[in-house]
């Protein structure tokens, strides 16, 4: 039996006993985490697809380690300019076990909906008061200020643009040599 499954914004095709690098999961190690984004499952020719997740089947994994990828060099290079450069980068990752495909207590995740429903209701009552708050805190003087002198600056340069193309329109007008004072 295998499953494609979304951990961290990725799909990947898991077994049971198979090992998975992904990107950096919270967790410590050796602690289980269940993923429950099943898109599509596969038992021995009987497949079955979600729209867009199959609602009780779950894939559970253990953390084994948390590691960094190889390294990545990033060279850009701009011919005849005199431009190079050199960048590594390593990604953060996390090895991960899987220990269970399957219906893994469709009665639990039924469970976290109630809970989930309930806690949304009382969300919004305790998020108001404080959207309020930031919403004023947000019409402050600092950013008037700062778009003030964004402004300016976007004014001075361009009338350096206009100065320097009137000094060029100049030098290449030769009438002005041939005047007389």
């Amino acid at each position: 039996m295998y499953a494609i499954v979304e951990i961290a914004g990725h799909q990947y095709k898991v077994r049971k006993d198979q090992k998975l690098y992904v990107n950096r999961l919270e967790g410590k190690e050796g602690s289980k985490v269940s993923f429950d984004k099943v898109l599509l499952t596969d038992n021995d020719g009987k497949v079955e697809v979600g729209a867009p997740v199959i609602s009780g089947i779950k894939v559970d994994a253990k953390i084994v380690e948390h590691l960094k990828a190889d390294k990545v060099m990033v060279f850009k290079k701009k011919r005849r300019k005199g431009y190079q450069k050199l960048n590594g980068h390593r990604q953060y990752i996390t090895l991960l076990e899987i220990t269970g495909v399957g219906k893994g207590a469709a009665k639990k995740s039924a469970a976290k909906k109630a809970e989930d429903k309930a806690a949304k209701e009382e969300a919004p009552k305790k998020a108001a008061p404080k959207k309020a708050v930031k919403a004023e805190t947000k019409k402050a003087a600092p950013k008037s200020a700062k778009k003030k002198r964004l402004l300016k600056k976007k004014r001075l340069l361009k009338k350096k643009r206009l100065l320097k193309k009137k000094i060029r329109n100049h030098k290449s007008d030769k009438t002005w040599l041939t005047k007389k004072v």
